[in-house]
């Protein structure tokens, strides 16, 4: 006995309108006379919009029902529309194609973000301004080199890294500061905000503590 599964029957074009439209629209396609395939679309028409009420709050809601006709017969069926066919690739468009970054990271740890802040700063003109630019430059630097390793980095590697990148136009003196930071989690129950979760060990060592005391009386 051969079994009729979804799996194995052709794609619904338009699943909101189900097999039985289609199996319509495809006999439709099938007819011989003209005017036969006409009087057919129509009340195919009528039951599309019939299956798809919401449609009727649609602007011109019986030209979408005919383009959605013309959809499911994948642009096969022959009858004389009161609209104009709607163009096949206007209704299944080629997305337009990525370009590819081109630029070339150098420090890829750091990323090209870095890179386009570096070129707005040497252009500033303004000193103190072009300094305070450097030093938030080299603290993101650093926030972004932690991202990548948990481990600590000195702060002289950071300005030096800058220094290399900036081709020598952004400098911050050898005794800078940068933003401490410390990725490290703490150790799991150890902290959470306001102690919640050492409290509540705390709470449980007590608790136990006066079980075993308990016991002891018995």
């Amino acid at each position: 006995m051969d079994f009729d599964y979804n799996s194995t029957r052709p794609k619904l074009i338009l699943a909101e309108y189900g097999r039985n439209v289609q199996n319509m629209v495809d006999y439709i396609c099938t007819l011989p006379s003209k005017e036969e395939r006409n009087r057919h679309a129509q009340v195919v028409i009528d039951m599309m919009g019939f299956l798809n009420p919401h449609l009727r709050d649609v602007a011109d809601f019986k030209h979408k029902l005919w383009d959605h006709l013309h959809i499911i017969s994948d642009f096969k069926i022959d009858v004389d529309s009161p609209y104009p066919i709607p163009d096949q690739d206007s209704i299944h468009p080629k997305p337009d194609l990525l370009d590819y970054p081109q630029h070339r990271i150098r420090f890829k740890h750091y990323g090209h973000t870095i890179e386009q802040m570096i070129e707005r700063a040497r252009i500033i003109n303004d000193p103190e301004k072009k300094q305070s630019m450097t030093l938030a430059i080299a603290n993101f630097m650093k926030m972004a080199y932690l991202t990548w390793n948990k481990d600590s980095v000195e702060d002289d590697s950071i300005i030096a890294d800058l220094r290399d990148l900036s081709g020598g136009e952004l400098q911050l003196p050898p005794d800078a500061t940068l933003t401490k930071l410390d990725f490290k989690s703490p150790p799991p129950g150890s902290r959470t905000k306001g102690g919640a979760v050492q409290q509540n060990n705390n709470n449980g060592k007590n608790k136990k503590q006066q079980l075993q005391k308990k016991k002891k009386k018995h």
